[in-house]
């Protein structure tokens, strides 16, 4: 749900400071260059505020992907109108759209580029993960029709995942929208790669 109160909208915009200082923190200094105590002074919270948010550190580093401003929260939630006659296929592509802007492939990709050298950083990023794809879940559920196959769904879920985490991770050499062509030539501009995993979603392999 969205935040429906002042008090829900402070927690989140807290979250989000917290997550922000402390991405910014292991972007400068590496993962290991920086304390808790860091974190708080940067962002302007007490260490007892850190902790009713974040375990350690690496979590709040890898939340910078959970916590938004504008139409898209963290549950994954898009103003779609439930009247309209969608496929499950044209869900998720409209959530993947909506979901994985620019930036947000960016923050992961960064994420990802810095568990290589701290693994610790790595169970946490897989929470993200799991935590946007419970939100793909709960977005087909708001659209499913009685009787949709839920084994459809996991398998739907799946693929969409499979074809976006290479990109996140570093693997496939895609260029994201504002990217200039000379910083990756001959790499597959994003928009081109998720019209051809969704083309495939439709019509078959």
């Amino acid at each position: 749900m969205r935040p429906h109160s002042l008090r829900d909208m402070k927690k989140e915009a807290t979250a989000h400071a917290l997550a922000t200082a402390a991405f910014e923190l292991a972007l400068e200094k590496g993962l290991d260059g920086f304390v808790v105590e860091d974190v708080v002074q940067r962002a302007g919270y007490s260490r007892r505020t850190f902790a009713n948010y974040f375990s350690c550190k690496e979590e709040a580093v890898a939340m910078i992907a959970m916590t938004f401003d504008g139409s898209v929260h963290e549950d994954g939630e898009l103003n779609f109108d439930l009247s309209e006659r969608l496929s499950p296929v044209d869900v998720l592509h409209r959530w993947l759209q909506a979901r994985f802007t620019t930036d947000l492939l960016r923050k992961i990709r960064e994420l990802f580029s810095l568990s290589r050298r701290h693994p610790t950083l790595e169970p946490f990023i897989l929470s993200v993960l799991k935590r946007l794809e419970a939100g793909a879940e709960e977005e087909l559920r708001r659209f499913s029709r009685d009787g949709q196959d839920l084994v459809y769904s996991h398998l739907l879920i799946g693929a969409v995942f499979g074809a976006v985490l290479p990109i996140l991770d570093g693997t496939l050499q895609v260029r994201l929208p504002g990217d200039p062509e000379e910083r990756a030539p001959g790499a597959i501009p994003f928009e081109q790669h998720l019209a051809a995993t969704f083309a495939y979603l439709r019509n078959g392999f």
